[in-house]
């Protein structure tokens, strides 16, 4: 899980140019949006679309379950590998 957890901080800071951080800079629990990194709603848009090419996962429309899995690397993390685990 550290691997993908890692992966996921790399998408992060490619897909939305965050030049100044690092994946270290990003902590596994903390918030993406708000007090967190500060990404806002087109931030996940492009972020979705990242993640979507690089794990092939589909992300709910629903929005209350999108800010669930949006919420930090720990919750896309668990969602990447559930959505695996359903693949397979």
């Amino acid at each position: 899980m550290d691997q993908l957890k890692q992966e996921i901080k790399e998408v992060i800071i490619s897909s939305l140019q965050l030049e100044d951080i690092t994946p270290e800079n990003i902590v596994d629990d903390a918030p993406l949006f708000n007090e967190g990194l500060g990404l806002d709603s087109i931030d996940a848009l492009e972020l979705g679309v990242a993640l979507k090419k690089k794990f092939g996962v589909k992300f709910s429309t629903d929005n209350e379950e999108s800010k669930k899995v949006f919420s930090s690397v720990n919750t896309l993390a668990e969602f990447i590998t559930a959505e695996r685990a359903k693949a397979n």
